[in-house]
This record gives structure tokens, C-alpha cells and sequence, in this order.
């Protein structure tokens, strides 16, 4: 089992003028520590259940540039894009470009999108929520298309693209990983069975109802011929961890615990954000203790 880490809050002691250096010092922590992958929301303004949206929040696809110069190994990704945000094709070549320069070690992480305020507040459309899964869908057409190499027009229903060209192409090949967020059962899920190789869940709706998703999962999978196993399975948990689990905290057994029930469940990759990752004990404890005794999990059904 691996373990991914996601930053959501850039609200850092020190303020704005040392963002930078905190989170390339978070990066290299979670690198040294054996964290898989690192991962930033897509926002433009901070969440309600994070912080006031006047909170720092840095632009995702820039924060991953700047992380991926600060690191050789760990992967980076969205947690995940807005299908609104940005063009499609910009959007590949954005994530194209993170791929070539990281070596290979972007992931493509897209949703169909859901804050209303950042999109009204910076001038930026907000479709309907069914019309948001149909420009999903083609973007995730899209971006198969140019990471094949394939420049001919695409022609979809919301997106005219005279010559999709991407050069260069990616460095992993197909193409980075596409997780696609949400546990949606109708359209999120299959849409995942169909073009994703990842999928993201919550893990505060607890056992049953990700089992339930994953259920619903493996039946888009088999209704659309696509080998179930070749998905990652994904979720995020918020943990604080402390060496004696106080204050509201876990301690390390019992993070690893909580990570054995994940993997039982045929999560492939927990990603965790902590309240702790400006504090170097928490990357020393997650390092020594935790990370390596969850990387020797078996995850169910592999």
C-alpha cells in the first residue's frame, strides 16, 4: 500500500512572503519521509471546510511546477481539476508539460467541478451539473486523443479543437495517470471504468459505503469489459498523527490501523493531509514508524 499527502491549506506560519519556502520545505519532507505522491486541491479561492476564502491558495498546476523542482521521486497531482477552469487542451498541455519536466511523474487529476463562488468571483462559467459531466466526458476524449499523438479536429458538443497537437508529448506512456475525483454512482464511476486509471473516494463515509462505491465500480467495469484491477484505487482522510496521540490526535499504531482497513478494502493508495505538515516531527514520525510499516500491506485483491 502507498501513502500520498494533500495540502489543502497554504495558510502557513509566517504568512504569504515565505509560502515558497514552506512548501518546498513541506515537498522535500514528504519526499525524504517516503510519501508516494504529493497532491494540491485545484481552488482559486480556499474551501468553506478548510478556511474563509480569503485565505492563501495557490494555483495548482504552478504549486506542482514549483514542487517538482524541489523533488527527484514523488509523484504530483491535482486532487482534483475542474473540468471549468481551463480549456481542455490548455489543460493537457499543462499537464504535459509537468510530466516532461518532472521526468514522468504527473498525475491528471479531473472532476467535473462544484464551487460556485470562485467561478462567479473570477469571471469564470459555471455550466449546469449535467452539462459539466458532458464537458468532462470530452475533455477526458481530449486528452486520450493528444496523448496519443492523434492532431485531427475533435468536434464534441462543447469543445471545437481545430489541431490538438501536443508536442512534446508526455513522458509516461500512454499517458500520465487520469484519476477522475468523486464517487458519484451513475456518471463519476463509470466514467472512471471508461477513460480513468485511477478514482478518488473519501474515506470519511466510512467501511461500508466505500465498499459499496467500489462495488459499484467493479460493475461499470465489467459492464464496459474493463479489467477491474487495472484501476487504482484512492482515497483521502484528513489524520492527525502524534507520538503519544493526544490533543484529538492517533498514534502511530493506530494510524497503521486505520491504513490496514483501508488496504482490506482494496485501497490501493491512502492519501492523508494533516493539520502537522509544517512540523518536521510529523514527516519524522510518518517516516520512521508509519510509511514504511503501511508499505508492506497487502492490499485486497492484488
Amino acid at each position: 500500500m502507498r501513502v500520498g499527502l494533500q495540502v489543502p491549506n497554504f495558510t502557513f506560519p509566517g504568512g504569504s512572503a515565505h509560502l515558497g519556502d514552506a512548501f518546498g520545505s513541506i515537498a522535500q519532507q514528504a519526499e525524504r519521509a517516503g510519501f508516494y505522491s504529493l497532491w494540491v486541491m485545484d481552488h482559486f479561492f480556499q474551501i468553506p471546510f478548510v478556511g474563509a476564502p480569503e485565505h492563501e491558495m495557490l494555483e495548482s498546476w504552478s504549486a506542482l511546477a514549483f514542487a517538482a523542482g524541489r523533488t527527484n521521486h514523488l509523484r504530483l497531482g491535482t486532487l482534483v481539476t475542474g473540468v471549468t477552469y481551463r480549456s481542455p487542451g490548455i489543460l493537457v498541455k499543462t499537464a504535459t508539460t509537468l510530466d516532461v519536466l518532472s521526468q514522468g511523474r504527473a498525475y491528471f487529476g479531473v472532476g467535473a467541478a462544484w464551487n460556485e463562488q470562485e467561478h462567479a468571483g473570477l469571471g469564470v462559467p459555471f455550466p449546469p451539473l449535467a452539462e459539466r459531466f458532458e464537458r468532462l466526458e470530452e475533455l477526458l476524449q481530449i486528452a486520450q486523443q493528444m496523448w496519443s499523438g492523434d492532431d485531427k479536429p475533435f468536434h464534441g458538443k462543447h469543445y471545437q479543437l481545430d489541431r490538438p497537437l501536443n508536442s512534446p508529448n508526455s513522458v509516461q506512456r500512454p499517458h500520465p495517470p487520469i484519476m477522475i475525483g468523486g464517487g458519484g454512482e451513475q456518471k463519476t464511476l463509470r466514467l472512471v471504468a471508461q477513460y480513468g486509471d485511477a478514482c478518488n473516494l473519501f474515506a470519511r463515509m466510512g467501511d461500508d459505503a466505500l465498499r459499496h462505491k467500489l462495488s459499484v465500480l467493479r460493475e461499470h467495469c465489467d459492464a464496459l469489459g474493463r479489467p477491474y484491477a487495472e484501476i487504482e484505487k484512492t482515497s483521502l482522510a484528513h489524520l492527525n498523527v502524534t507520538r503519544d496521540g493526544g490533543e484529538g490526535a492517533i498514534t502511530p499504531a493506530q494510524a497503521i490501523e486505520q491504513f490496514a482497513a483501508l488496504a482490506e478494502l482494496g485501497i490501493d493508495q491512502a492519501i492523508i493531509s494533516s493539520v502537522s505538515v509544517h512540523d518536521p516531527a510529523f514527516f519524522d514520525l510518518m517516516g520512521a514508524e508509519v510509511i514504511p510499516a503501511v508499505n508492506k500491506l497487502t492490499v485486497a485483491g492484488r
